[in-house]
């Protein structure tokens, strides 16, 4: 069971969440995000401690190979860990924007697109988001609305409460809004096409850059009639919230001891707290504490966990 240090990053919609979520001490201001699990060039997370402590983790990948990935998942992404982990603090709205899919991301020359989920943490009283459209708009429209600040009417917008699922593939507009906190699991890029920042200037006074073109050449115009992901959360069950090419995602909500068997997976496993506290126990009696805002990286060779206390975390492999 691998833990790593959190890599902070301050933005200008950042707020002062983070911390108290993860219970550290911060002298960054503004902290809008914390990359639990990176192994995105230039910003590799580090481990904490252990027999690997002071490893990136992609030096973590080189090293155990299969072993950690999965023998699939090794084949597959080779050296690449497959998956980004974070928790988002907006204390300002974010800019509206989307994520172009694999095959869009190579003809526009990025090495590959974004597929992502959002898990709502607690957030300030009537705290929204946008995700998808919520009617019928042609391209040439998309543009004109951009042009006159009006892309946010054609938005499907939702208040959010604690646990709330939101699944964004590549190609869905989307937006988290001011007071939201999140997790966000996604696939391992930092490929975003600006649509609209709401005419804000950044610190020199600078309006940030939109990447209309690009981005027209990456939304699904696809309408659905909702954007939520419904499930029913049960204790000390595995609930399944999002299943796609790129990661599966559950939730468990634990009060009593349970034994998870991972012997046929063949992936490594993440494991991201979000409420309470608990400890989780390996196969080869490996243990390590499980709070709210804490992240673990289970190796592909873990054969199963024990899990004590009283905790709800999401489960994400590939």
């Amino acid at each position: 069971m691998i833990k790593f240090q959190p890599l902070l990053k301050s933005t200008m919609w950042g707020g002062d969440k983070i911390a108290a979520l993860k219970h550290i001490d911060c002298q960054r201001h503004q902290v809008g995000e914390s990359w639990e699990i990176s192994g995105v060039e230039g910003h590799e997370t580090v481990v904490a401690d252990g027999e690997y402590a002071g490893k990136t983790l992609n030096e973590l990948v080189a090293i155990m190979r299969h072993r950690l990935m999965g023998k699939a998942n090794y084949q597959r992404f080779g050296d690449e860990f497959p998956l980004l982990i974070k928790f988002i603090d907006a204390h300002k709205d974010l800019s509206i924007q989307v994520h172009p899919d694999d095959a869009t991301a190579h003809r526009l020359g990025k090495e590959r697109g974004k597929t992502e989920m959002w898990y709502a943490l607690p957030s300030a009283p009537g705290a929204q988001l946008y995700n998808g459209l919520k009617r019928q708009i042609t391209p040439e429209q998309y543009k004109a609305m951009v042009a006159d600040n009006t892309i946010c009417d054609a938005l499907a917008r939702y208040h959010i409460d604690e646990g709330d699922v939101f699944f964004i593939p590549a190609g869905r507009i989307h937006s988290i809004g001011k007071g939201c906190l999140v997790v966000e699991i996604q696939q391992t890029s930092d490929v975003t096409f600006r649509i609209y920042d709401f005419n804000r200037r950044d610190s020199e006074g600078h309006y940030r850059e939109l990447h209309t073109q690009e981005a027209e050449e990456s939304i699904d115009f696809a309408v659905l009639p909702d954007y939520r992901t419904h499930y029913t959360l049960t204790k000390n069950e595995r609930v399944e919230v999002v299943r796609c090419p790129f990661f599966t995602t559950a939730v468990y909500d634990i009060d009593r001891p349970k034994t998870i068997d991972y012997s046929g997976l063949d992936s490594f496993v993440i494991v991201i707290g979000v409420k309470g506290k608990g400890s989780l126990t390996d196969d080869q009696g490996h243990t390590a504490t499980l709070k709210a805002g804490e992240t673990i990286l289970l190796p592909a060779t873990t054969q199963n966990i024990r899990v004590e206390g009283q905790v709800r975390w999401l489960e994400t492999y590939v």
